[in-house]
């Protein structure tokens, strides 16, 4: 799903104009990337949370070349699951 989509089943659900509900998901959005950058947790009950997790820098390799290149630190989103996301997508089965 894009944001794309997400703004368009926003529409039809909820019976809202394009600008509204394009405004609404990027305040959402926003939302997350400002509570990430502040180092708060996110958690959505029932669907998972995100959070930030810090990597110490370690030593590479150029898989093209086969150099040892070095990795500087870096800050990523996590995102983990929550038990009842992971419920009804396995009610799905495999497909």
């Amino acid at each position: 799903m894009t944001q794309s989509d997400l703004i368009s089943a926003l529409m039809e659900k909820e019976n809202l104009r394009h600008k509204d509900a394009e405004a609404l998901v990027k305040l959402v959005f926003s939302g997350f990337v400002e509570a990430l950058q502040n180092g708060d947790r996110i958690e959505i009950r029932g669907f998972g949370s995100f959070e930030m997790r810090n990597y110490a820098p370690y030593s590479g390799r150029n898989p093209k070349s086969g150099q040892k290149i070095k990795v500087e630190p870096k800050r990523l989103p996590y995102f983990k699951g929550g038990k009842e996301l992971k419920k009804r997508i396995n009610l799905l089965g495999v497909r």
